[in-house]
């Protein structure tokens, strides 16, 4: 069988990074290793994982794109459900957010907003689609 587990975001901060999607959103701490390399937040079913631009460095020997907010976000989002989009964004957005896009409702009636993360990657914040 195979499941979904997880996703690993490479970050400048693994710490500040998981304090800020604490604050934003109010997400619990799995735990974070002593060195300060990787940590895993409990989001539902999956963890949001995060690991220092060190340990991805050690792993991936040919390297990787590192996101930054001086740049445009990668082609992948990350997207969490609330039941109020705009509060939710408020809420990131005084933790550190940048906002990239306001909430809008789409046609078939969910709410759909934009924001960056610290290190940049793109966060889709919306409605449940009933």
């Amino acid at each position: 069988m195979i499941k979904f587990a997880y996703t690993i975001l490479y970050v400048k901060d693994v710490t500040k990074t998981v304090e800020f999607y604490e604050k934003a959103f109010g997400f619990t701490r799995k735990f974070i290793t002593p060195e300060n390399d990787y940590g895993e937040l409990l989001v539902g079913e999956t963890t949001l994982s995060f690991a220092s631009i060190t340990l991805a460095q050690s792993n991936l020997k040919d390297g990787f794109l590192e996101s930054n907010l001086s740049n445009k976000p990668f082609g992948i989002e990350i997207g969490f459900t609330t039941d109020n989009v705009e509060e939710t964004i408020a809420t990131a957005i005084n933790a550190g957010a940048a906002l990239v896009e306001k909430p809008k409702t789409k046609p078939w009636g969910q709410t759909v907003g934009y924001i960056r993360d610290l290190d940049g990657f793109l966060i889709e914040l919306c409605t449940p689609i009933e």
